[in-house]
């Protein structure tokens, strides 16, 4: 099994909660994953600043199959332009049907994941590109 065959668990896992227990569900599953399975990222990111947000997550998609990211450092904060997401990429490219909902996971798991870094984080787009910005409380690098 390839690491990119996540991919697939994960957008079975997202299905099965939402089909199951409904959307609210779905979110507090996302939300409860960024702040307790990503609570050592958020520790991270509270220590070591904007600074330790761009290695992680360069280091992050670097390690990822496919797509298409760029991280950087900017005046507003961390910027991550995902110009054709990883996980997109494996899902479309095996023929998946990708839940409609897929990419929320990013806004609720890294919202929580920032807050507990005293930061704060904003999405915009979806569905396989989007602009990811994570700042100081307040938006000041």
């Amino acid at each position: 099994m390839s690491a990119g065959d996540f991919y697939f668990a994960i957008n079975a896992t997202f299905r099965f909660i939402h089909d199951t227990y409904g959307k609210d569900a779905l979110i507090d599953y996302w939300t409860a994953m960024g702040r307790e399975h990503y609570a050592g990222v958020a520790a991270r990111f509270r220590q070591g600043g904007l600074e330790e947000v761009r290695r992680y997550w360069a280091d992050y998609f670097a390690r990822e199959p496919g797509g298409d990211v760029a991280v950087r450092l900017a005046d507003k904060g961390v910027e991550i332009e995902v110009r054709d997401c990883p996980a997109i990429r494996w899902l479309r490219d095996a023929g998946r049907e990708i839940v409609p909902y897929y990419c929320e996971h990013c806004h609720y798991v890294s919202t929580a994941i920032a807050e507990q870094a005293g930061m704060r984080f904003r999405l915009e787009g979806g569905g396989g590109a989007c602009h990811q910005v994570f700042s100081r409380e307040g938006g000041h690098t």
